[in-house]
């Protein structure tokens, strides 16, 4: 699965995109967050404040909820806001 971090995201993390296996316990973008929380302490950091951050599932908004699969491509990032 690729993983995609944009804006202070990516800096957070140290990284814009990772491709990972789909461990076999994540079914959920939840369930991702806290895989991913568990793997490093800059990831762990990143996603401190999840009312910060939006998700998209092969570029559809999506919630914590959303089911995921192996082939799908995950980006995180914040809120946007026009002005």
């Amino acid at each position: 699965m690729k993983i995609l971090y944009f804006s202070w995201l990516k800096e957070k993390v140290g990284k814009s995109l990772e491709e990972i296996e789909k461990p076999n316990e994540v079914h959920s973008i939840k369930d991702l967050i806290e895989f991913l929380e568990n793997s490093s302490a800059n990831h762990q950091n990143a996603f401190k404040h999840l009312k910060s951050i939006k998700v998209a599932v092969n570029k559809e908004f999506a919630d914590f909820e959303t089911l995921i699969n192996e082939k799908d491509e995950i980006a995180f990032f914040p809120p946007v806001t026009g002005g």
